[in-house]
Protein backbone atom coordinates (compact mmCIF):
# COMPACT_ATOMS: atom_id res chain seq x y z
CA UNK A 1 0.00 0.00 0.00
CA UNK A 2 2.79 2.52 0.32
CA UNK A 3 4.42 1.52 -2.79
CA UNK A 4 1.07 2.36 -4.11
CA UNK A 5 0.96 5.78 -2.83
CA UNK A 6 4.83 6.49 -3.43
CA UNK A 7 3.56 5.98 -7.44
CA UNK A 8 0.37 8.05 -7.03
CA UNK A 9 2.67 10.90 -5.92
CA UNK A 10 5.38 10.70 -8.19
CA UNK A 11 2.70 10.46 -11.21
CA UNK A 12 0.64 13.46 -10.69
CA UNK A 13 3.75 15.17 -9.86
CA UNK A 14 5.87 14.14 -13.33
CA UNK A 15 1.88 15.16 -15.19
CA UNK A 16 2.20 18.29 -13.65
CA UNK A 17 5.42 19.67 -15.19
CA UNK A 18 4.19 18.50 -18.67
CA UNK A 19 2.34 21.75 -17.58
CA UNK A 20 4.69 24.14 -15.77
CA UNK A 21 3.93 27.33 -15.39
CA UNK A 22 0.25 27.67 -16.82
CA UNK A 23 -2.58 28.68 -14.38
CA UNK A 24 -6.56 28.31 -15.50
CA UNK A 25 -9.27 29.05 -13.23
CA UNK A 26 -9.41 26.47 -10.97
CA UNK A 27 -12.98 25.91 -11.51
CA UNK A 28 -14.88 23.43 -9.14
CA UNK A 29 -11.24 23.27 -6.92
CA UNK A 30 -11.22 22.53 -3.45
CA UNK A 31 -8.49 25.47 -3.27
CA UNK A 32 -7.48 28.44 -6.22
CA UNK A 33 -4.37 29.59 -6.38
CA UNK A 34 -3.54 33.29 -6.86
CA UNK A 35 0.11 34.38 -9.34
CA UNK A 36 2.80 35.78 -8.00
CA UNK A 37 1.29 39.27 -8.28
CA UNK A 38 -1.31 39.16 -5.96
CA UNK A 39 -0.89 41.11 -2.84
CA UNK A 40 -2.89 40.72 0.53
CA UNK A 41 -5.16 37.93 2.04
CA UNK A 42 -5.98 35.23 0.22
CA UNK A 43 -8.31 33.06 2.09
CA UNK A 44 -10.31 29.90 1.58
CA UNK A 45 -11.16 25.95 2.96
CA UNK A 46 -13.28 23.24 2.38
CA UNK A 47 -15.51 20.96 4.57
CA UNK A 48 -16.12 17.48 3.39
CA UNK A 49 -18.18 14.70 5.04
CA UNK A 50 -17.96 10.93 4.00
CA UNK A 51 -20.71 8.53 5.18
CA UNK A 52 -21.15 4.39 4.52
CA UNK A 53 -23.78 2.06 5.56
CA UNK A 54 -24.39 -1.07 5.50
CA UNK A 55 -27.76 -3.05 6.51
CA UNK A 56 -28.30 -6.88 6.41
CA UNK A 57 -31.65 -8.66 7.28
CA UNK A 58 -31.82 -12.25 7.43
CA UNK A 59 -28.62 -12.40 4.80
CA UNK A 60 -27.37 -15.57 4.29
CA UNK A 61 -24.32 -15.03 3.22
CA UNK A 62 -23.55 -13.22 6.84
CA UNK A 63 -22.14 -9.93 7.82
CA UNK A 64 -22.65 -7.11 9.99
CA UNK A 65 -24.64 -4.40 10.08
CA UNK A 66 -22.14 -1.15 10.13
CA UNK A 67 -21.86 2.65 9.77
CA UNK A 68 -19.33 4.90 9.42
CA UNK A 69 -18.51 8.45 9.27
CA UNK A 70 -15.48 10.49 8.18
CA UNK A 71 -15.49 14.43 8.16
CA UNK A 72 -12.56 17.01 7.21
CA UNK A 73 -12.36 20.35 7.87
CA UNK A 74 -8.90 22.45 6.10
CA UNK A 75 -8.95 26.33 5.94
CA UNK A 76 -6.09 28.55 4.99
CA UNK A 77 -5.30 32.35 5.44
CA UNK A 78 -2.50 33.57 3.19
CA UNK A 79 -0.67 36.77 3.14
CA UNK A 80 1.77 38.68 0.57
CA UNK A 81 2.96 41.99 0.78
CA UNK A 82 6.17 43.05 -0.75
CA UNK A 83 8.99 41.39 0.57
CA UNK A 84 6.27 39.61 3.32
CA UNK A 85 4.93 36.00 2.90
CA UNK A 86 2.53 34.59 5.85
CA UNK A 87 0.81 31.62 5.70
CA UNK A 88 -1.21 30.24 7.69
CA UNK A 89 -3.28 26.80 7.91
CA UNK A 90 -5.70 24.60 9.78
CA UNK A 91 -6.29 20.89 9.62
CA UNK A 92 -9.02 18.99 11.06
CA UNK A 93 -10.54 15.41 10.87
CA UNK A 94 -12.42 13.21 12.87
CA UNK A 95 -14.19 9.86 11.80
CA UNK A 96 -15.90 6.98 13.44
CA UNK A 97 -17.15 3.35 12.61
CA UNK A 98 -19.72 0.92 14.30
CA UNK A 99 -19.87 -2.63 13.17
CA UNK A 100 -22.84 -4.48 14.87
CA UNK A 101 -25.85 -3.39 16.69
CA UNK A 102 -23.96 -4.28 20.27
CA UNK A 103 -20.66 -3.06 19.50
CA UNK A 104 -19.61 0.98 20.33
CA UNK A 105 -18.70 3.31 18.00
CA UNK A 106 -14.83 3.20 17.39
CA UNK A 107 -12.34 5.96 16.33
CA UNK A 108 -10.58 5.47 13.08
CA UNK A 109 -9.34 9.09 12.54
CA UNK A 110 -8.37 12.58 14.84
CA UNK A 111 -6.34 14.91 13.87
CA UNK A 112 -6.00 18.44 14.69
CA UNK A 113 -2.89 20.49 12.66
CA UNK A 114 -2.34 24.12 13.29
CA UNK A 115 0.50 25.77 11.35
CA UNK A 116 1.72 29.06 10.65
CA UNK A 117 4.97 30.12 8.64
CA UNK A 118 6.59 33.73 8.71
CA UNK A 119 8.65 34.87 6.54
CA UNK A 120 10.90 37.79 4.32
CA UNK A 121 12.55 37.54 1.33
CA UNK A 122 16.31 37.31 1.48
CA UNK A 123 17.64 36.84 -2.22
CA UNK A 124 15.36 35.53 -5.89
CA UNK A 125 13.05 32.67 -4.08
CA UNK A 126 14.58 32.20 -0.71
CA UNK A 127 12.91 33.84 2.48
CA UNK A 128 14.48 33.98 6.19
CA UNK A 129 11.44 32.24 7.92
CA UNK A 130 10.03 31.06 11.33
CA UNK A 131 7.68 28.27 11.88
CA UNK A 132 4.66 27.20 14.32
CA UNK A 133 3.11 23.90 14.47
CA UNK A 134 0.58 22.82 16.97
CA UNK A 135 -0.63 18.98 16.42
CA UNK A 136 -3.01 16.41 18.48
CA UNK A 137 -5.84 14.97 18.56
CA UNK A 138 -9.35 15.44 20.40
CA UNK A 139 -10.87 12.18 22.17
CA UNK A 140 -9.13 9.17 23.56
CA UNK A 141 -8.04 6.47 21.52
CA UNK A 142 -7.28 2.78 21.54
CA UNK A 143 -6.34 -0.18 20.47
CA UNK A 144 -9.28 -2.26 18.89
CA UNK A 145 -8.11 -5.31 17.50
CA UNK A 146 -6.22 -6.30 21.22
CA UNK A 147 -8.31 -4.81 23.55
CA UNK A 148 -10.04 -1.62 24.97
CA UNK A 149 -6.78 -0.18 26.82
CA UNK A 150 -6.57 3.67 26.51
CA UNK A 151 -3.58 4.32 24.27
CA UNK A 152 -3.50 8.03 23.83
CA UNK A 153 -6.24 11.03 24.26
CA UNK A 154 -6.56 14.60 23.98
CA UNK A 155 -3.04 16.69 24.27
CA UNK A 156 -1.79 13.10 24.43
CA UNK A 157 0.14 13.34 22.39
CA UNK A 158 0.31 16.97 21.08
CA UNK A 159 3.19 18.21 19.24
CA UNK A 160 4.85 21.81 19.62
CA UNK A 161 7.42 22.68 17.13
CA UNK A 162 8.82 26.19 16.57
CA UNK A 163 11.96 26.64 14.23
CA UNK A 164 13.77 29.53 12.25
CA UNK A 165 16.02 28.49 8.82
CA UNK A 166 15.60 29.37 5.44
CA UNK A 167 12.23 28.81 3.17
CA UNK A 168 12.47 28.79 -0.83
CA UNK A 169 9.28 29.11 -2.67
CA UNK A 170 10.16 29.25 -6.38
CA UNK A 171 6.52 29.70 -6.92
CA UNK A 172 2.79 28.86 -5.38
CA UNK A 173 2.72 25.14 -5.27
CA UNK A 174 6.01 24.19 -3.29
CA UNK A 175 8.14 24.64 -0.11
CA UNK A 176 11.35 24.06 1.14
CA UNK A 177 11.99 25.13 4.74
CA UNK A 178 15.19 24.44 6.06
CA UNK A 179 15.74 25.00 9.81
CA UNK A 180 19.10 24.35 11.96
CA UNK A 181 17.37 25.70 15.35
CA UNK A 182 14.58 23.50 15.94
CA UNK A 183 12.56 23.45 19.60
CA UNK A 184 10.18 20.54 19.77
CA UNK A 185 7.80 19.61 22.78
CA UNK A 186 5.83 16.40 23.18
CA UNK A 187 2.83 16.74 25.71
CA UNK A 188 1.48 13.65 27.24
CA UNK A 189 -1.43 15.38 29.34
CA UNK A 190 -2.61 12.13 30.85
CA UNK A 191 -1.30 10.95 34.08
CA UNK A 192 -1.89 7.18 33.03
CA UNK A 193 -0.43 7.37 29.78
CA UNK A 194 2.96 9.65 31.27
CA UNK A 195 3.66 7.16 33.70
CA UNK A 196 3.95 4.53 31.29
CA UNK A 197 6.42 6.75 29.51
CA UNK A 198 4.19 6.81 26.19
CA UNK A 199 4.88 9.04 23.51
CA UNK A 200 9.11 9.08 24.81
CA UNK A 201 8.41 10.79 27.68
CA UNK A 202 9.92 9.46 31.21
CA UNK A 203 7.92 6.91 32.79
CA UNK A 204 6.81 6.79 36.78
CA UNK A 205 9.12 5.29 38.70
CA UNK A 206 8.16 2.37 41.51
CA UNK A 207 10.25 0.62 44.30
CA UNK A 208 10.36 -3.21 44.89
CA UNK A 209 6.47 -3.39 46.14
CA UNK A 210 5.10 -1.35 43.35
CA UNK A 211 4.20 1.57 44.99
CA UNK A 212 4.64 4.87 42.88
CA UNK A 213 7.50 6.49 44.16
CA UNK A 214 7.14 9.46 41.05
CA UNK A 215 4.54 10.00 38.30
CA UNK A 216 5.85 10.41 34.94
CA UNK A 217 6.69 13.00 32.86
CA UNK A 218 3.73 14.95 30.72
CA UNK A 219 6.14 16.40 28.80
CA UNK A 220 9.94 16.17 26.69
CA UNK A 221 12.09 18.81 25.01
CA UNK A 222 14.43 18.17 22.11
CA UNK A 223 16.70 20.91 20.29
CA UNK A 224 17.73 19.59 16.62
CA UNK A 225 17.06 20.39 13.27
CA UNK A 226 13.89 20.51 11.15
CA UNK A 227 12.94 20.59 7.08
CA UNK A 228 9.38 20.56 5.85
CA UNK A 229 8.57 20.08 1.93
CA UNK A 230 5.07 20.82 0.73
CA UNK A 231 3.66 20.64 -2.76
CA UNK A 232 0.29 21.54 -3.42
CA UNK A 233 -1.62 22.09 -6.73
CA UNK A 234 -5.11 22.43 -7.93
CA UNK A 235 -5.48 24.17 -11.40
CA UNK A 236 -3.78 21.32 -12.99
CA UNK A 237 -4.25 22.32 -17.39
CA UNK A 238 -3.96 18.60 -18.28
CA UNK A 239 -7.83 17.39 -19.13
CA UNK A 240 -7.01 14.08 -17.05
CA UNK A 241 -6.04 16.39 -14.17
CA UNK A 242 -8.54 19.48 -14.44
CA UNK A 243 -11.17 18.23 -11.67
CA UNK A 244 -7.55 16.83 -9.21
CA UNK A 245 -6.60 18.57 -6.14
CA UNK A 246 -3.30 17.02 -4.96
CA UNK A 247 -1.34 18.19 -1.65
CA UNK A 248 1.38 16.15 -0.22
CA UNK A 249 3.62 17.23 2.50
CA UNK A 250 6.74 15.81 4.36
CA UNK A 251 8.69 16.38 7.85
CA UNK A 252 11.90 15.19 9.04
CA UNK A 253 13.08 16.12 12.08
CA UNK A 254 16.26 14.91 13.59
CA UNK A 255 16.95 15.41 17.93
CA UNK A 256 20.52 16.71 18.09
CA UNK A 257 21.22 15.51 21.51
CA UNK A 258 19.97 12.10 21.41
CA UNK A 259 20.51 9.73 18.29
CA UNK A 260 21.05 12.20 16.19
CA UNK A 261 20.49 9.65 12.79
CA UNK A 262 17.03 8.67 14.00
CA UNK A 263 15.27 10.81 11.99
CA UNK A 264 11.49 11.36 12.96
CA UNK A 265 9.50 11.28 9.44
CA UNK A 266 5.67 12.71 9.00
CA UNK A 267 4.19 12.16 5.57
CA UNK A 268 0.76 13.24 4.93
CA UNK A 269 -0.81 13.12 0.64
CA UNK A 270 -4.18 13.87 0.03
CA UNK A 271 -5.57 13.98 -2.98
CA UNK A 272 -9.27 14.97 -4.12
CA UNK A 273 -11.27 14.50 -7.22
CA UNK A 274 -14.06 16.93 -7.61
CA UNK A 275 -17.27 15.08 -9.63
CA UNK A 276 -19.76 17.88 -9.48
CA UNK A 277 -19.79 20.86 -7.50
CA UNK A 278 -20.91 19.26 -4.20
CA UNK A 279 -19.27 15.26 -4.37
CA UNK A 280 -16.07 14.76 -3.92
CA UNK A 281 -14.08 11.15 -3.80
CA UNK A 282 -10.96 11.43 -1.55
CA UNK A 283 -7.92 9.68 -0.61
CA UNK A 284 -5.68 10.84 2.65
CA UNK A 285 -2.53 8.60 3.38
CA UNK A 286 -0.46 9.34 6.14
CA UNK A 287 2.99 7.60 6.96
CA UNK A 288 4.86 8.20 10.47
CA UNK A 289 7.93 7.04 11.85
CA UNK A 290 9.04 8.53 15.40
CA UNK A 291 12.16 6.66 17.13
CA UNK A 292 10.41 7.65 20.95
CA UNK A 293 7.16 6.05 19.82
CA UNK A 294 7.28 2.12 21.42
CA UNK A 295 4.57 0.04 19.15
CA UNK A 296 4.25 -3.14 20.47
CA UNK A 297 4.16 -6.12 18.76
CA UNK A 298 2.12 -9.77 18.70
CA UNK A 299 4.04 -11.92 16.69
CA UNK A 300 2.45 -15.22 17.88
CA UNK A 301 -1.09 -14.02 18.06
CA UNK A 302 -1.84 -15.31 21.56
CA UNK A 303 -2.40 -12.09 22.89
CA UNK A 304 1.30 -12.35 24.94
CA UNK A 305 3.79 -8.70 23.60
CA UNK A 306 6.96 -10.55 22.05
CA UNK A 307 8.71 -7.40 21.26
CA UNK A 308 8.26 -3.35 21.70
CA UNK A 309 9.64 -0.83 19.62
CA UNK A 310 9.60 1.70 17.12
CA UNK A 311 7.50 1.10 13.78
CA UNK A 312 7.00 2.69 10.57
CA UNK A 313 3.20 3.68 10.95
CA UNK A 314 0.67 4.17 7.98
CA UNK A 315 -2.94 5.04 7.93
CA UNK A 316 -5.08 5.15 4.27
CA UNK A 317 -9.09 6.79 4.40
CA UNK A 318 -10.72 6.77 1.11
CA UNK A 319 -14.15 8.24 0.56
CA UNK A 320 -17.00 9.52 -1.28
CA UNK A 321 -18.99 12.01 -0.07
CA UNK A 322 -20.13 15.71 0.19
CA UNK A 323 -17.72 18.48 0.47
CA UNK A 324 -17.87 22.49 0.36
CA UNK A 325 -15.71 24.77 -1.22
CA UNK A 326 -15.66 28.84 0.86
Amino acid sequence: MKTKAVLVIMLFIGLNQLNYGQVTDGEKKLRSVDTDTVQGWKKGGVFGLNVAQTSLTNWAAGGQNSFAVNGLFSVFANYKRDKTVWDNSLDMGYGLLKQGKNSDYMKTDDKFDFLSKYGRKAFDHFYYAALFNFKTQMTVGKDYAKDTAKISNFLAPAYIIGAIGMDYKPNNYFSAFVAPITGKITLVNDQDLANKGAFGVEPAVYNNTGVLIQKGEKSKSEFGGYIRIIYSKNDFKNEILKNVSFTTKVDFFSNYLHNPQNIDVSWETQLALQVNKYITVNINTHLLYDDDIKIAIDNNGDGVTDESGPRVQFKEIVGVGFSYKF
